[in-house]
């Protein structure tokens, strides 16, 4: 089995935004040879000022790589990264392989190992969680499906990018993996959110009321990560309310598919949205607790 390494190995990176950006940083520092692309090319300034290479597109940028990651918005943006014009299927060369990092669909995943090992590629599925904390400080946990040969083989660059790597099986198990971890951080997030409500309506102090439950049993990432954003007012994404959308609308269309029905899953559904609705879907997850002030006439502000 062919073993990576920095002076042997061409890494490409397709999408270099919040959690990208750091995520490619980390291959660069550890000496690997790193082309990117981006659909808006300004997102990439920073990693070509740190080495990295410039591509005008997929296609391009996959000619010149052994293995090419890939962190993208959208189950139809895989698709055109993959398959489209100028897709990196259409020049990866034999052998090579695609580690598909975005959330998308665990079908969609299949079809694409499918795909391209058709074309003897091989095609990885990896989510991830953590966050842009954890994208920053290499400490995310990847969730892999694929080839188990393949998997293992690229173990040494997964842990240049997180700490908890687990493989789950055959091409699209990754992707269920990170359904699970999608429907639990959403339905914590309305707790979290529900919660300092309440704590605010009981005239608490809500700094004291982390301190005080982040280390029983309602502790959670949430709550230590993004409970003190909250009380500053920081909505910025380090996840986007667009996007636990997106994910969330695949784990509730794989539901109806298996024939299960999560009730929880499908108010997470319905609140983000209504979050969505009210113009929040460029901020944070954290930004749900303004939609539900307002539901609960709260005038929340921190």
């Amino acid at each position: 089995m062919k073993q990576f390494s920095p002076d042997t190995t061409r890494i490409g990176w397709v999408g270099t935004g919040v959690m990208g950006g750091s995520m490619c940083q980390h291959l660069l520092k550890a000496g690997y040879s790193v082309s990117v692309y981006n659909r808006t090319k300004t997102k990439a300034d920073d990693l070509v000022g740190l080495g990295a290479k410039w591509h005008d597109s997929p296609a391009n940028l996959a000619r010149e790589c052994d293995v090419v990651f890939l962190i993208v918005g959208h189950p139809e943006d895989v698709q055109q990264v993959l398959l489209g014009e100028n897709g990196i299927f259409s020049t990866l060369p034999p052998s090579g392989i695609v580690v598909d990092m975005t959330t998308s669909s665990p079908q969609l995943a299949k079809f694409m190992a499918q795909k391209a090992a058709s074309q003897q590629l091989h095609l990885i599925d990896a989510p991830v969680s953590g966050g842009d904390i954890g994208a920053k400080n290499a400490t995310l946990s990847i969730m892999v499906g694929g080839e188990k040969a393949i998997a293992d083989q690229l173990r040494p660059i997964f842990e240049l990018l997180g700490q908890n790597i687990v493989y789950h099986g055959e091409a699209g198990r990754g992707q269920h993996a990170k359904m699970v971890n999608q429907i639990l951080v959403a339905t914590n997030m309305i707790g979290l959110c529900e919660g300092l409500l309440y704590a605010y309506r009981a005239g608490l102090d809500l700094e004291n009321v982390l301190q005080s439950i982040a280390s029983g049993a309602a502790g959670s990432w949430a709550l230590s990560n993004l409970g003190p954003r909250i009380l500053n007012g920081n909505f910025e994404p380090g996840f986007y309310i667009e996007h636990i959308i997106k994910d969330l609308g695949i784990a509730v269309e794989e539901c109806r598919r298996m024939g299960l029905v999560l009730p929880g899953l499908e108010l997470a559904d319905s609140l983000f949205r209504l979050a969505s609705a009210h113009g929040l879907a460029g901020n944070g997850t954290q930004a749900l607790i303004l939609a539900l002030a307002e539901i609960a006439k709260i005038n929340w502000k921190r």
